[in-house]
C-alpha cells in the first residue's frame, strides 16, 4: 500500500498527514467540506472564534454519522425480517 504525504488546511491551520493513496481524495474532499461548514457557521451564526466553528462542525458531522448509523441498522433489521419471512414462506410451500 502506497502512503502519500499530503497537507490539509482547516480553519487557517495546516495539517501534514501521511495517508494511504487510496484515501487521499476522500481526505481532501472532507477537508473542503469542513472549510465550507466553517464558513457557513461563521456567516449564519456570527461565529468569530474558529474553535467554536470547529466544535459546531464536529457536532453536525457526528450527528449526521449517528443518524446514518441508525438508518443503516434499521435497514439491516428490515432486510433480515424480510428474508426470514421469505424463508418461512418458501418452507411452507415445500410441504
Amino acid at each position: 500500500m502506497e502512503v502519500r504525504r499530503i497537507t490539509i488546511n482547516i480553519a487557517g491551520r495546516t495539517y501534514p498527514l501521511n495517508v494511504p493513496s487510496s484515501e487521499e481524495e476522500t481526505l481532501r474532499r472532507v477537508g473542503k467540506q469542513i472549510e465550507s461548514m466553517i464558513k457557513d457557521f461563521e456567516a449564519s451564526f456570527d461565529v468569530r472564534d474558529k474553535q467554536d466553528a470547529l466544535a459546531m462542525c464536529a457536532l453536525k458531522m457526528a450527528t449526521n454519522a449517528e443518524v446514518f448509523k441508525q438508518n443503516d441498522e434499521r435497514n439491516i433489521i428490515n432486510s433480515s425480517q424480510k428474508v426470514q419471512a421469505l424463508c418461512t414462506l418458501m418452507d411452507s410451500k415445500e410441504m
